[in-house]
C-alpha cells in the first residue's frame, strides 16, 4: 500500500509515546510506501486535490529528531494513494477546517481517508457526546452566563471548558460560592460571546480519566485511565496525569460496544472515547492518543490493529 500521513512536523514527534510514530512504524514494518505532509501543504490545483508530499524513510538511529529521513517535496493527488491518514493534532480550527474541505474533494475524486473529512467536521470532540445523552452525566451548552450560573446553582460542582481546547486546556472546577465564579465564566465566554460547555463534576475522575479506543468500531480491550496528580482536578498527560493501563470495566465495554458500529458507518476508522467512572465524557476523532501507553503495559500491538484496520478498509 501507498500510505500518506497528514501530520504536524515529524521533527518535533516524542516518539516514545506518539502514536502516529507508532503507526508509521508498523506500516513501514509491513512494507507499505509512507509519504507525509503537513496541512499546509495541502492544495486544489486544475480540480486535483494534492499534497507536497515527502517519502519517508526510518534511519538506522532512531534518535529524537533524528529517527527519519525525508525526501524532497513532490506533488501527490490524495487520489493516487491507498490511503491518507489525518493525524494533525487539534484544536479544530479554522485550517483544520479547510483541511477537512479539501478531504471531502478528493473523497469525491476517489481518495481514501481516515477520518473521513465530513465525519472531522461533524463530531465536535466536546459536543458529539450529546449524540449519546443515555450515558452522560447532566451537561450544558451555552454562552449565556446566567443560564450557567443556574446550571452551577442546580448542580453544585461543575466542570466548565472550551469546545475547542485539547490536553485539558481551559477546564476549571467551579461551585456556586466560588469567588471567581464570575470571572471564569467571562473569560471561557468571552463576555458571552463564546459557547461552552457545562458538566456535573464527577468525583471518579480521582480514579482516572480513561481513554477506550475504538479501531473500526471495535474497542481495543485495554484502556489508558489518566489520574490527576494530588490537587489536579484533570487527568490528561498533557496536564500532568499519569497513565495506567486498565482492562475495559464491564461500562466501558457497554459504552464502546454501543457507539463503536455507529461511529464506524459515519467514516470514522480511529476513535478514542473518554470515560470518567460510568459516563462519556468525549468522542475524539481528531488525532486520538495513547497507542504506546496502552500497548507498553498491556503487550496488545494497538498500531498493529489499527494497520490491521487500513489494510481490510482498503483492500
Amino acid at each position: 500500500m501507498r500510505i500518506l500521513v497528514v501530520a504536524d512536523p515529524l521533527a518535533g514527534f516524542k516518539i516514545h509515546k506518539d502514536s502516529t510514530y507508532a503507526m508509521l512504524r508498523e506500516a513501514a514494518a509491513r512494507g507499505h510506501e509512507l509519504f507525509t505532509c503537513e496541512a499546509r501543504e495541502l492544495s486544489l490545483r486544475d480540480g486535483v486535490v494534492l499534497a507536497q508530499a515527502h517519502a519517508l524513510t526510518f534511519t538506522v538511529t532512531q534518535e529524537y529528531k533524528h529517527w527519519f529521513a525525508s525526501g524532497a517535496a513532490q506533488p501527490l493527488a490524495l487520489r493516487d494513494v491507498d490511503a491518507v491518514i489525518m493525524r494533525t493534532d487539534p484544536p479544530f480550527d479554522q485550517q483544520y477546517y479547510y483541511a477537512t474541505q479539501l478531504f471531502t474533494l478528493a473523497e469525491m475524486q476517489g481518495a481514501r481517508v481516515f477520518n473521513r473529512g465530513q465525519a472531522l467536521r461533524d463530531f465536535n470532540e466536546k459536543l458529539a457526546i450529546l449524540r449519546f445523552p443515555e450515558f452522560i452525566a447532566p451537561t450544558l451548552v451555552s454562552q449565556a452566563i446566567e443560564q450557567i450560573r443556574d446550571f452551577v446553582r442546580e448542580q453544585g460542582d461543575v466542570i466548565v471548558k472550551p469546545l475547542d481546547g485539547m490536553g485539558g486546556t481551559g477546564i476549571f472546577r467551579v461551585t456556586p460560592t466560588d469567588p471567581n465564579l464570575g470571572s471564569i465564566l467571562e473569560t471561557l465566554s468571552d463576555n458571552g460571546r463564546r459557547t461552552i460547555m457545562a458538566q456535573r463534576y464527577l468525583p471518579a475522575i480521582k480514579d482516572g480519566d480513561k481513554r477506550v479506543l475504538l479501531i473500526d468500531g471495535k474497542p481495543v480491550d485495554w484502556c489508558l485511565a489518566r489520574i490527576p496528580q494530588a490537587g489536579e482536578t484533570r487527568g490528561n498527560l498533557a496536564a500532568g496525569g499519569t497513565g495506567v493501563a486498565r482492562p475495559l470495566s464491564a461500562r466501558d465495554r457497554e459504552i464502546a460496544e454501543a457507539l463503536g458500529p455507529q461511529l464506524a458507518a459515519q467514516g470514522l476508522l480511529l476513535v478514542g472515547l473518554d470515560i470518567i467512572g460510568e459516563h462519556l465524557t468525549e468522542v475524539n476523532v481528531t488525532s486520538p492518543t495513547c497507542f504506546q501507553e496502552i500497548s507498553a503495559q498491556s503487550g496488545i500491538n494497538v498500531a498493529g490493529l489499527f494497520v490491521d484496520a487500513l489494510e481490510a478498509r482498503c483492500a
